[in-house]
């Protein structure tokens, strides 16, 4: 290319050949090089209500021009804006107007290219909606619609509903269209709930089955929790302590209604119109400093999502000219088998009368004590009985006040108890108890038990208690004594944990010294001269034993029936004269608190050779004696038996503890 000057310079018609060889340049250019692109290509789709944008651009020329149509020549439900080589449509909100073909036309010089895209739209917008026609009653018929919103094209809609597993109904809308619009669907079904339905879910599930072109989501859910209803019934009013009062004493006044879900209970008092005065939405109506004023009727009623149930009551407040205290105050603690004397005093009153009750009605268990202005009610023992709230009634002419007491009980009145399943013998398993007797409440107790100053169990009581009564309870475990632990210490401790009542002690313990005891063994028999003897010799039969304590020696014989015939508790057991009838089987054990150990020896008494058949002087004078020595001898045998002689043996004796 040439510069102005240079074209100044040049000869007029060599600048008329560069001026055209220049257009002819950039005509040749613009067909070389001018391109077009439109995005997105081919095919966009969109859902009603968003936003779209339309983008052409150009390559290859400096200022191309643009222009949008449709292919059919309709509105373009859009703006265009152009920037140099670019040139966009934007489609806000999008609607049924830009369903078409679009045509964005780029002219550069005399060069046109055309480039078209499809505009495709949809509308699936909104999960479904479930619609009860009312609140699932019991037995009641109740219809559940499923819409879907603003659907387009709604002949490709499904829609099916399921209660939990199982499908209640479907629908395919394959309706033909006649026009373009949004369209809400639905599907009704109709079921009768029963308990069973109760904690299932309705759920409501819609497709849009367009397969052509790509949206997500194509699937949309709902789930409503079914809640199956119960109207309220049986209402009933519990008025406590009566329906008739003094000025400034209180009622308590509880309202039950049946239903599901359980009803809740509204308290309302009936006005001089008929109208409705809401006191409370609890069950319980505690109405305290009562006046005159307060006389009326008081209306109960049980409301749930499905209807309403009530009934009513009248209560009568009299004047009070009067004051009554009770004391030591509006509660007592007391251990279970104290005594407990409640004071109802009056004052304002010349010659009241009394009354005492508790407050559910129960028996008094106690003993009443009026004098003058003054009323007592002593309990003792004080036990369970006697835990609640006492109400002393004063009744001054035609005009009554009460007051009220809570008596609240606690037991603890023991050391802990400990017990061995049997003696401490070394290497026996053996299990200690530690008991604590006659506890309440229980739940608050923990025991731990200490051997030495090391912790080996500890238990605490924290179940629920379901029933007022006095617990023991128990820690068990078990271990091996041994030798060593003889001189320890056991230790059990117990604490009752009852933070809000003040009582002492709040902690008790007992302690046991451990003796390990060692079972008899090894234990044995001497005998000296011999356990084969002549008769009329003497023998000494000796046992010993080893264990802790020391074993106690216990002698017998075994007699035919293999029964033991006790002889002695020596450990030596001496026969002075022998006889035949003396053979057999003598049994030594060694006894003590952990066991017995027995041995045996067989004594065998054999007969002396008689060498002398004839007749001697020795023999005579031996004779003439025996008439005083027979005497004698009876004697001595009437001091033996009396004597109780350890440590001898006579068969004499023998054959006649038989008989």
């Amino acid at each position: 290319m040439f510069s102005s000057q240079q074209q100044l310079k040049m000869p007029r018609k060599m600048v008329v050949i560069f001026g055209v060889s220049n257009v002819l340049w950039m005509v040749f250019a613009v067909s070389q090089a001018f391109k077009m692109e439109i995005f997105p290509e081919h095919r966009v789709v969109a859902q009603i209500g968003d936003v779209i944008s339309l983008t052409c651009s150009t390559t290859g020329c400096e200022s191309p021009s643009f222009s949008w149509r449709t292919q059919i020549d309709s509105p373009l439900n859009g703006k265009v804006r152009n920037e140099g080589t670019k040139s966009t449509l934007t489609m806000d909100p999008v609607s049924f107007n830009n369903e078409h073909a679009y045509v964005c036309t780029a002219t550069c010089a005399s060069k046109k290219l055309e480039k078209g895209i499809q505009v495709e739209i949809y509308s699936f917008p909104k999960d479904p909606e479930i619609h009860l026609s009312g609140p699932l009653e019991l037995k009641k018929p109740v219809t559940v619609t499923c819409l879907v919103p603003d659907v387009y094209p709604f002949d490709r809609l499904e829609i099916n509903l399921l209660k939990g597993n199982d499908l209640l109904k479907s629908r395919e809308f394959l309706e033909p269209m006649d026009r373009k619009s949004l369209e809400t669907k639905s599907l009704e079904a109709t079921f009768i709930p029963d308990k069973e339905d109760i904690g299932k879910a309705l759920v409501c599930r819609a497709k849009l089955n367009i397969e052509e072109i790509d949206f997500e989501p194509k699937e949309r859910e709902t789930t409503k929790k079914l809640q199956v209803y119960i109207s309220p019934k049986n209402t009933v009013i519990f008025v406590n302590p009566y329906t008739r009062l003094q000025e400034g004493g209180s009622v308590t006044m509880t309202c039950s209604s049946d239903g599901l879900p359980a009803p809740q209970i509204f308290w309302s008092k009936k006005l001089d119109n008929g109208n409705l005065q809401l006191l409370s939405g609890n069950a319980t109506l505690t109405l305290i400093a009562m006046r005159i004023e307060d006389s009326g009727i008081y209306v109960c009623e049980g409301v749930n999502q499905v209807g309403k149930d009530g009934t009513e009551v009248e209560l009568i407040v009299e004047e009070k000219p009067f004051t009554v205290e009770i004391s030591p105050g509006p509660q007592v603690i007391a251990q279970i088998g104290d005594s407990v004397v409640l004071t109802c005093g009056v004052t304002g009153c010349e010659s009241p009368s009394f009354s005492w009750r508790t407050q559910i009605d129960s028996p008094l268990s106690g003993q009443v004590k009026t004098e003058g202005t003054k009323s007592t009610l002593t309990l003792s023992p004080v036990s369970f009985e006697n835990e609640h709230s006492y109400l002393c009634t004063v009744t001054c002419g035609r005009k009554k006040l009460e007051k009220r007491i809570s008596v609240d009980l606690y037991s603890f009145p023991r050391d802990p108890e400990i017990e061995m399943s049997g003696l401490l013998v070394s290497g026996n398993p053996v299990t200690v108890s530690c008991e604590v007797p006659n506890v309440y409440p229980s739940d608050g107790l923990e025991i731990e038990l200490f051997k030495g100053e090391s912790l080996i169990e500890s238990k605490t009581f924290l179940e629920d208690m379901d029933k007022k009564s006095l617990e023991t309870k128990s820690l068990e475990m078990t271990f091996i004594p041994t030798t060593e632990d003889t001189g320890k210490v056991l230790v059990c401790l117990a604490q009752l944990h009852i933070g809000e009542m003040e009582f002492e002690p709040k902690q008790r313990q007992s302690t046991q010294a451990l003796y390990v005891n060692v079972a008899p063994r090894d234990t044995a028999i001497l005998v000296s001269p011999s356990s084969i003897l002549e008769e009329g010799s003497a023998v000494n039969m000796t046992c010993s034993s080893n264990g802790l304590p020391a074993p106690k020696i216990l002698w017998s014989r075994q007699l035919n029936n293999g029964h033991l015939q006790p002889l002695s508790e020596n450990s030596t057991l001496t026969l002075t004269s022998t006889k035949m009838e003396d053979s057999g089987i003598y049994v030594c054990e060694g006894i003590n608190q952990a066991g017995i150990s027995r041995k045996e020896v067989e004594l065998i008494i054999q007969g002396r050779e008689n060498n002398k058949d004839y007749f001697s002087p020795e023999l005579l004078v031996l004779y003439c004696a025996s008439s005083l020595i027979i005497p004698a001898i009876g004697m001595i045998i009437y001091f033996a038996r009396r004597a109780n002689m350890k440590g001898s043996y006579s068969l004499v004796e023998a054959q006649k503890s038989k008989v």
